[in-house]
This record gives structure tokens, sequence and C-alpha cells, in this order.
């Protein structure tokens, strides 16, 4: 049984303008090493994503921004609670803005949020977290990923990581990314990817 106890309730949530506040990352990953033709490698980069708990497709983690909190550290508190992992924040995204049914209340009575996006490396996979007898993790390719997204917001979001990581990696192309080494050709198949989509 997880040790970790997940927030529940709404007394903390923040909101403005009629919009609840709502922090998320798009947690990423390299993983194995692809041989090109030429004799090079490349890494691969993941998306971690989970199961929607209200219906079919894939989220990202994601919650209420609460005041005793910074939305950075929400958006880390999120990753835990949901899908079991910690990791460092990398950069800010964006804003998203979504409706949802479930979120409508006295201070958002149309349900709409305001969702602060955030690329989090993955430095650890928990074997126990809060959310795991509702959640499963998958581990996926940015094109498998936009595929399965069940919110067009969140694929709006993942393109926008996809143009970040590109441009880290033209913006570094001889330094090492994270600790990880840089991926060839990667930046060529993320604009392919946003290109697709």
């Amino acid at each position: 049984m997880s040790a970790l106890v997940a927030r529940t309730g709404r007394h903390q949530q923040r909101y403005e303008g009629g919009h609840r506040l709502v922090s998320g990352c798009i947690p990423f990953k390299y993983t194995n090493l692809v041989e090109n033709s030429d004799g090079t490698h490349e890494k691969v980069v993941e998306v971690l994503m989970i199961n929607s708990t209200s219906g079919p497709g894939l989220v990202f983690p994601k919650g209420g921004w609460e005041n005793d909190e910074t939305v950075e550290e929400a958006a880390i508190r999120e990753a835990v609670e949901e899908a079991g992992v910690r990791g460092d924040i990398m950069d800010f995204l964006g804003h998203y803005f979504f409706k949802s049914k479930t979120l409508q209340d006295e201070l958002s009575p149309e349900g709409l949020c305001k969702a602060a996006v955030f690329p989090l490396l993955v430095k650890e996979e928990l074997q126990f977290w809060p959310e795991q007898n509702t959640r499963q993790r998958s581990w996926l390719t940015i094109p498998e990923a936009i595929g399965l997204c069940r919110h067009q917001w969140m694929k709006e979001a993942l393109e926008a990581f996809s143009r970040w990581y590109a441009d880290q990696m033209l913006s570094n192309p001889k330094k090492e990314n994270h600790g990880s080494g840089i991926p060839r050709g990667f930046d060529g198949h993320l604009r392919e990817t946003c290109r697709r989509s």
C-alpha cells in the first residue's frame, strides 16, 4: 500500500476570472537507442500517459493548483499522485483553456479551467502511488500519444512539447541534453509529427 496520499477536496483551490486553475505536466524520458542506417544512434523520447477515470482515451497528469503551493509544485504533486513518477520540471509550455463538466462549482459554474503545463523529465518511477488502483501508466512515442490522447487541449500541449524539445536540440546540437545525450535527427521527426497532427 502506498504511504503517499492524494489531496482531495477544493477548499484550497485557486480560481482566476471564473476559471479553475489547473497544473499539469508531460512526463518524458529517454529510452532505448535506435541504430540508423549510417551506423549512428539516436535516443528515442517517450511520454507517459495515464488512463482517464472519466472515459476512454489517455491523459497527462493534471489537477487543481492549490493556494499553498507554486504552480510547479502542483504539477510535480500531480505527477506523483496520478502517475507515480518523480522528476524535474524543465520549462513552461503554456496555458491551455478547456471546459469540464466534472469541475463545475459555484466559483466556476461553467466548468471553465486554465491549465499550466510543463515538461517533466522523469527520474524515478514509483512502485506504489496514491492512484495506482485507478490509473495505469503507458509510455508512448509522441505519434502514439497524439493518436490516443483524450482531449484536444492536451494534444495541443503535446505539440508544444514537441516544438520545445526540437528547439532544445537545435539550440544545443553538441551539448548533452539533461545528461542523456542528443537524439540524432530527432528534431526533424518531431516537426514532422507536429505537421501531421
